[in-house]
């Protein structure tokens, strides 16, 4: 038993720890705004349970990074059944924004009608590509929802980070260049696989240059969805003395065809990690990306430093 003045038993009282002051104080942890939009991932590629999964946990981890989000999932490709499209999401989200405005004024709350915008819209993909990203404006616009469209992941530090991870674990690259051991497997010139064109092949290259200060071995990029562009650049890596490549996606994984990735492998005569899939770095991307839009996030997430 305690009593006012402290502890009947003699025992120590936790008392709460202080606030630190000044610039080391640990920052109040950030939470959505009240009313908030909504962040809806618009998913590529064909639906399925893989896709969802995929998709699922990827807003899992920004929900985890930003308490009280409220995030959603879009499909291009929907059925509007057990994978809703996005135009479905978005009308959703809009009614529901609605209705909750309505039940409040029926209660007599002082609320002042919502305005701006219902979602902030985030394309699943690590690169641009303007095939995908013309069909995820269309339907935003034909939703006829106020929703912003923000840019894609990539180029990010933390995507080169993510296919050090996807080549480590394939047994391609080491996974700590400071740590005093090899991996007899690990590759000496790296073929980033993009999608989308010559645009995405130089977005996808911003991110090799930092993979290759990562890894210590040229890497280039190609597309994956140009006839004979990754077996050229594989000739190109072997013509300048790499010996042992590895095919690293610059993908998140529902946007191209499995069978494609395994060809292009083939073609160029090397292993292929697998695509960056719900890799954490993913869902703190897309949350960058809805926080930067809605202009609560002063810094966009930062890479792992270059061991």
């Amino acid at each position: 038993m305690s009593s006012p003045t402290g502890p009947a038993s003699g025992l120590p009282v936790r008392m709460p720890r202080p606030r630190q002051p000044g610039r080391h104080r640990r920052p109040e942890p950030l939470a959505a705004p009240e009313g908030a939009p909504a962040l809806v991932l618009a998913v590529p590629g064909t639906s399925s349970a893989a896709t969802r999964s995929l998709a699922e946990e990827v807003v899992s981890i920004a929900r985890s990074e930003l308490p009280g989000l409220d995030a959603r999932i879009g499909y291009l490709d929907g059925d509007d059944g057990e994978f809703p499209t996005l135009q479905s999401v978005l009308t959703r989200a809009a009614e529901e924004r609605t209705a909750r405005y309505e039940q409040a004024r029926a209660a007599g709350a002082d609320v002042t009608e919502p305005d701006g915008p219902v979602a902030v819209v985030v394309p699943l993909l690590a690169g641009p590509d303007n095939a995908l990203l013309r069909r995820v404006r269309q339907a935003v616009m034909e939703s006829r929802i106020a929703a912003d469209l923000t840019d894609v992941l990539g180029p990010h530090p933390l995507l080169a980070e993510a296919l050090h991870v996807r080549l480590s674990e394939a047994g391609l690259a080491r996974a700590d260049r400071a740590r005093l051991f090899t991996v007899a497997t690990a590759a000496d010139g790296i073929i980033l696989a993009s999608v989308g064109g010559e645009e995405a092949v130089q977005a996808a290259g911003i991110t090799g240059m930092l993979l290759a200060a990562r890894l210590a071995v040229p890497v280039m990029a190609a597309a994956l969805d140009e006839e004979g562009a990754i077996a050229a650049t594989a000739e190109q890596l072997r013509g300048s003395g790499s010996q042992q490549l590895a095919l690293a996606p610059y993908l998140i994984g529902p946007e191209i065809d499995a069978g494609l990735l395994d060809a292009a492998a083939k073609e160029a005569g090397c292993s292929a990690a697998e695509a960056l899939g719900p890799y954490p770095a993913i869902g703190k991307l897309a949350l960058a990306k809805y926080t930067t839009a809605l202009g609560i996030a002063p810094q966009q997430p930062q890479g792992a430093p270059v061991r």
